[in-house]
């Protein structure tokens, strides 16, 4: 289904008909560019943009700037296609034809369209995709939830997986064993969130609950069929 790219701002709460306390992400989604459209009897997506990275350019003695990054030749010309004059910073692929949803009406978007926060409507649910936040090195109690050993006097295995593979059969550790390791920073979607309000001239939206990421992290919010 059709979705947008957005920025996680933080979270709020809201109050309801009913005086009930809602607790809301906030999400700023700024109007995207329709950079592409794929229309196949297999697939049919658009890739959208939103943001703008800076372009080389010449400075007074006429050399190119020479420090950070700059969008290329590749990226420009893609860009000029849908009507930019800059390269989008955050580039994003949506697929309209989800499986599940074969009853569900296709929009027509044609390249260089803008989609706003307006796609959405208070009562709505929509699902989040984002990147976890990246936790580094972790062992198995943060990680899994693992219980850990006893915290009584004498005890040193505190924290401690305890055994994690049977000795004589089949005498080895089995594949996707729990163990300790590099935990978040990974690609993650959240179903089932209520879209509580729309505020179209601040290009926000309101989600019920917790979405996943940092603040300022990239999240692509997506109807759900």
């Amino acid at each position: 289904m059709i979705g947008i790219i957005g920025k996680k701002l933080g979270m709020t709460q809201l109050f309801n008909d009913a005086g009930q306390q809602v607790p809301c992400t906030v999400i700023e989604a700024e109007p995207n560019t329709v950079l592409a459209v794929t229309d196949t009897s297999t697939l049919k997506a658009l890739q959208l943009g939103t943001g703008a990275q800076r372009t080389r350019r010449e400075n007074k003695k006429g050399e190119k700037t020479p420090k950070g990054n700059r969008a290329h030749a590749a990226q420009l010309g893609h860009a000029k296609k849908a009507g930019l004059d800059a390269a989008p910073r955050t580039i994003r692929s949506v697929r309209l034809d989800e499986p599940g949803n074969a009853k569900v009406e296709i929009p027509a978007h044609n390249v260089g369209d803008k989609i706003d926060v307006t796609i959405f409507a208070p009562g709505e649910t929509v699902k989040v995709t984002g990147t976890t936040k990246g936790r580094g090195f972790q062992g198995v109690v943060k990680r899994w939830g693992f219980g850990g050993g006893p915290n009584t006097h004498g005890n040193t295995k505190h924290r401690r997986p305890g055994s994690i593979g049977p000795g004589t059969d089949p005498s080895r550790v089995i594949k996707g064993k729990k163990m300790p390791g590099h935990y978040g920073a990974e690609r993650h979607t959240q179903i089932g969130l209520r879209v509580e309000k729309v505020d179209a001239e601040r290009n926000l939206v309101y989600v019920r609950g917790a979405v996943p990421g940092p603040t300022n992290g990239i999240v692509v919010v997506r109807k759900q069929g």
